[in-house]
């Protein structure tokens, strides 16, 4: 009986499976599920970069802004940050995240790697892997792809196990091997290309039922289909015919550097690069990113990545629709999906008409769709096509339903821009008590008092310098290099006049002689290694000299980039000057006692259960190596949490015991290049529009509200390594406090605040030919006189309105112009009722 139970029970599983089941595969035009062809409508969403309790919201939004597909990396040092120690709890449960996607009803693109780039510290490898013996990344090397292929093999077998392939009903339609290897190839030669075909073998071994991709490799062995990566890929071809064009990475911004300014690209060159492409036959297209999120803890990369990794993204850092960018992509993808059969099936006829303007016409069982797309950054085009005149702006693409009506057009936004600020309660509740926070610190215990040793347990004794990330294996950010110099009356170096001089390839160096600092320095402007000079008192007898190297981040991209070296690399001297000639002591060999991390990072200093220590008076400024500590409540609602930071200098930030990542708020981005405007027309490059001169490259830090408590017992703890103050210190909520439009005739235009605000007042609307920008907008010669009290009759006091943009919902205009626009400037407050 028991074994027919079994048999019965496989039966109704294999039933089961064979039902729910789908079938991916592709053809030269397109991903096919279940035998039909799809356009497919990607973004990424990186679990680790936001939370469990964001992820339901970030992917019904990206639902909602007509995605049909989430792609994500798998981040191997996050999932196995010590051999064969695993870890899939938290924000890092990937098989949750998947059935998150699932449960929505979307695709998921899943990209192993497990090399992933991604502005990722050590580009996602865990820095045990390097110190293996034999060991070199990404090429034909033995003890790598043993290391790669356990877990890769890890990770499919989780995915597996928990049924979330396509072919076993689960909603992963692709997955991907390597990761961009075709940019740095050429380097590791003909044990790169062994290395690419074993990679596609190890792939084909899993037998997933899924077809797999490699991204940015023009060798790409079949059946592996390469994609494109990069701002625009119209013109990308696969390495086969029999395989569909694919985009993988669309850029939709650019990542931050400390030091940078912040990096933009507008909603419509985004708009333009993706009709190209399937102006131009692509048929899958993946944002990247889609959310970018934010590098907690130390996970940044770079060196030199902040923490915010918001990417201008069409939801920003906090989960927010990042207005017109998010809305003016979606109404694109409304319109390329009305157009599915007639895209991957019908034939298609490009019709040149010079000056970088060109018609692409489909056409497939009786039905057309046209892209009049003109290329051309500075002139607009008027041509005739089939009988008719059409005038496309430049830099965009127009597409015409039925190739006879514009439904479409990439540099005309018929969505609000929406205008965020930070808000605090004392600004939105005026009867409370204003709140001020009450500061404890305490210095970071570095050296004992009585002899000026490092605290801290001896990691390793060696008689030279040692690379910075095997000796900490990157479990802290900083590394002590402890050496002693006997110095007597008769040594050559003797003096009242010497200088330290060390070449350091750490981010940043503090420098203690006999327990007293004798000063700092980090790297600038991009260049991640210095020498470092300064005068020293040493005494006669024993000095000990300590380092103390500082990492803001491992290297993440290029060829060998696990090999560049980290932290104090040499040479260490001692040096005095006598008649005009150095004297130099070298003690670069020196026997070199190493201690990893602070004192403070050891006994969990960030934790709100440690109450040691902590002292309520004389509270110091611009003092270094100081620990701070305060209480604060939760703000009030359901708009994100963010701290301002400004008044800090560098170090690394916790709330309830949960690293929120790095600050650096004393480094100031560049005062040049800023715009208050930018052209959407023409290549774009990360350069081309930038904000924030002059300023903080990031001063405001994410605080999930997952990682509050509902009272008002909230601890925030800051580690200040170079000198500020927390006087500034402030919690605030991200919210739209503004909103502004400007639509074209023939739309429906959608206002909407925050979930918790409504609409209070309309500042200015004109329907006609209105002038401006949005804070700016002026009135034109001429107008309705009804457009202004139509939109405060509809909007006011609402959380969202929309307005049919037409002379029979606004009033007549008087304007005579093929298509008259509706401005518009409201404002965003809180709700009375909340």
């Amino acid at each position: 009986m028991t074994g027919r139970l079994a048999f019965f029970l496989l039966s109704l599983t294999l039933i089961n499976l064979a039902i729910t089941a789908t079938k991916v595969s592709y053809d030269s035009r397109a991903i096919t599920i279940d035998g039909k062809r799809r356009l497919l409508f990607s973004g990424s969403i990186h679990y680790p970069r936001s939370t469990t309790g964001m992820w339901p919201s970030l992917i019904k939004k990206a639902k909602e802004g007509g995605l049909n597909t989430i792609e994500t990396y798998v981040f191997w040092n996050a999932h196995e940050p010590q051999p064969r120690q695993y870890d899939f709890s938290g924000n890092l449960d990937l098989v949750k995240f998947i059935k998150t996607i699932q449960k929505e009803g979307l695709y998921a693109v899943l990209r192993i790697g497990p090399y992933v780039c991604a502005e990722w510290n050590y580009g996602g490898f865990p820095v045990w892997l390097h110190n293996m013996p034999n060991m070199e990344f990404r090429t034909n090397n033995t003890a790598y792809m043993n290391e790669m292929q356990t877990f890769t093999t890890l990770i499919v077998e989780k995915m597996k196990h928990a049924n979330l392939f396509a072919s076993q009903g689960g909603p992963i339609i692709l997955a991907q091997i390597e990761n961009e290897y075709g940019n740095i190839m050429s380097a590791y030669g003909e044990d790169g290309k062994e290395y690419v075909k074993w990679c596609a073998q190890l792939a084909e071994s899993y037998k997933i039922g899924v077809p797999w991709i490699m991204c940015q490799q023009s060798n790409a062995p079949d059946p592996m289909i390469n994609t494109c990566n990069g701002w625009y890929c119209d013109q990308f071809k696969p390495n086969s015919k029999n395989k569909p064009k694919m985009w993988t990475e669309n850029w939709t911004g650019w990542f931050k550097n400390w030091g940078g300014q912040i990096p933009h690209r507008t909603a419509q060159d985004v708009a333009f690069a993706v009709a190209r492409f399937y102006q131009f036959g692509g048929t899958f297209q993946n944002y990247y990113m889609y959310h970018g999120g934010t590098n907690f803890g130390r996970t940044s990369g770079g060196p030199y990545i902040t923490t915010s990794y918001d990417y201008d993204a069409p939801l920003d850092e906090f989960g927010n629709l990042n207005q017109p960018k998010w809305g003016h992509l979606k109404q694109l993808h409304e319109v390329l999906k009305s157009m599915e059969e007639v895209l991957t099936h019908g034939t298609s006829n490009n019709t040149h008409y010079g000056n970088m303007m060109t018609a692409t016409a489909y056409r497939y069982n009786g039905k057309s769709v046209c892209f009049l797309g003109n290329a051309n950054a500075t002139s607009d085009a008027t041509i005739m096509f089939q009988s008719t005149q059409y005038t496309v702006p430049a830099w965009s693409v127009s597409i015409l339903k039925d190739c006879t009506t514009e439904v479409y057009n990439t540099a005309k936004v018929n969505v609000q821009t929406s205008i965020m600020a930070m808000k605090d309660d004392e600004a939105d509740n005026k009867d409370d008590e204003p709140t001020s926070l009450n500061w404890q610190w305490m210095h970071e215990p570095h050296v004992q008092m009585k002899d000026g040793q490092v605290l801290g347990s001896v990691s390793t004794k060696a008689p030279k310098l040692m690379d910075q990330k095997v000796v900490t294996n990157d479990t802290s950010d900083y590394l002590w290099y402890i050496t002693s110099v006997d110095i007597s009356k008769n040594d050559p170096i003797w003096s009242n006049d010497i200088k330290l001089r060390v070449k350091t390839h750490g981010h940043v160096l503090h420098v203690f002689v006999n327990g007293g600092q004798a000063g700092y320095q980090y790297a600038q402007h991009g260049k991640y290694s210095f020498t470092y000079e300064a005068k020293i008192k040493l005494k006669q007898g024993k000095n000990e000299i300590s380092l103390l190297s500082g990492t803001v981040g491992l290297p993440n991209y290029g060829a060998h980039f696990g090999n560049v070296s980290v932290g104090v690399c040499g040479p260490v001297h001692l040096v005095a000057v006598k008649n005009n000639t150095e004297v130099v002591k070298d003690i670069t060999n020196n026997v070199w006692s190493y201690k990893v991390g602070l004192n403070g990072e050891i006994v969990k200093q960030y934790s709100p259960d440690n109450k040691k220590g902590w002292n309520s008076n004389a509270l110091p400024s611009d003092r270094v190596f100081v620990w701070y500590k305060t209480i604060f409540k939760s703000p009030k609602g359901t708009d994100p949490v963010v701290v301002d930071l400004r008044g800090l200098g560098k170090g690394q930030a916790w709330v309830n015991g949960n690293n929120i990542g790095r600050y650096w708020t004393s480094y100031l981005a560049d005062e040049n290049d800023c715009i208050s405007t930018c052209d959407y027309r023409g290549t774009y490059h990360p350069k081309k529009c930038i904000t924030k001169c002059g300023r903080p490259s990031q001063r405001w830090y994410h605080i999930p509200r997952s990682f509050l408590r509902n009272d008002d017992q909230n601890t925030l703890v800051l580690f200040e390594e170079f000198g500020g103050h927390p006087y500034d210190v402030k919690l605030a909520t991200v919210t739209v406090d503004k909103i502004c439009a400007n639509a074209y005739e023939g739309h429906v235009l959608e206002l909407a605040c925050s979930e918790d605000r409504v609409i209070s007042d309309i500042k200015f609307a004109s329907f006609g030919v209105p002038k401006g920008e949005c804070g700016s907008f002026e009135k034109g010669q001429c107008e309705s006189p009804t457009a202004l009290s139509v939109l405060r009759r509809r909007c006011l006091g609402k959380q969202g309105c929309s307005v049919e943009v037409s002379e029979r919902m606004l009033g007549p205009s008087g304007c005579r112009v093929p298509q008259n626009r509706l401005a518009v400037e409201a404002v965003c407050d809180i709700t009375t009722n909340k």
